[in-house]
């Protein structure tokens, strides 16, 4: 299993490969998917989740980016 490090980092890349092509909606998704997915990050993306869905609803790059790149 990854450490928080690696998957937070993991994550965040592959989100913003999908930010980086223009799929906002699919860079958001992403990363709350691949939060979920680790025993460690879990709970963050369940309660930040209502802010990364206003990003991917209004189809904002930067405020998806900042989404993205804000978790620690």
């Amino acid at each position: 299993m990854r450490t928080y490090d690696e998957h937070m980092t993991l994550s965040k890349q592959r989100a913003l490969e999908y930010l980086d092509r223009g799929e906002v909606v699919q860079a958001i998704t992403s990363m709350l998917s691949d939060l979920s997915k680790h025993d460690e990050t879990r709970g963050i993306g369940e309660k930040m989740a209502p802010l990364g869905l206003m990003a991917a609803w209004n189809r904002d790059p930067i405020e998806a980016r900042r989404f993205i790149v804000g978790f620690r």
